[in-house]
């Protein structure tokens, strides 16, 4: 089962449940089952989150970060690890390999407009404040 970790864990830790061992070599990635299916309520998502150990020791992060987990999903969650470290790396049944934090969905009504309201900014982009 997903558990937090310390009394201050914003996020429950996932564990891999393969068959066998998954090895994901440098550059590669690869589908982990975590065994584990959840009802999340309605007006509520699970975000599946990397793992900040894995990352700085071994360079393994999540591809779709953060991942969701929508409320009328019922399959099992599997997770996408990317090796992105330069050796191999092998995923074991019962690993910690990401963390899911449960979040409030607001659902937004969009309105077609032909002009937005000026603010200081504009379309100011990347590196526009220097």
């Amino acid at each position: 089962m997903p558990g937090y970790m310390t009394d201050g864990s914003s996020g429950m830790d996932l564990y891999a449940a393969p068959d066998s061992d998954i090895t994901i070599s440098a550059g590669e990635r690869a589908l982990i089952p975590t065994g584990l299916s959840v009802a999340v309520p309605d007006g509520y998502e699970l975000q599946v989150r990397p793992r900040s150990g894995l990352a700085i020791k071994h360079g393994i992060g999540l591809l779709n970060s953060p991942g969701t987990i929508d409320s009328d999903y019922r399959g099992e969650i599997k997770i996408i690890l990317i090796n992105m470290g330069q050796e191999p790396f092998t995923v074991k049944r019962g690993d910690r390999v990401a963390q899911i934090v449960l979040c409030p969905v607001a659902k937004a009504k969009l309105e077609l407009c032909s002009e937005l309201p000026a603010t200081r900014r504009n379309d100011g982009g990347f590196g526009h404040t220097g």
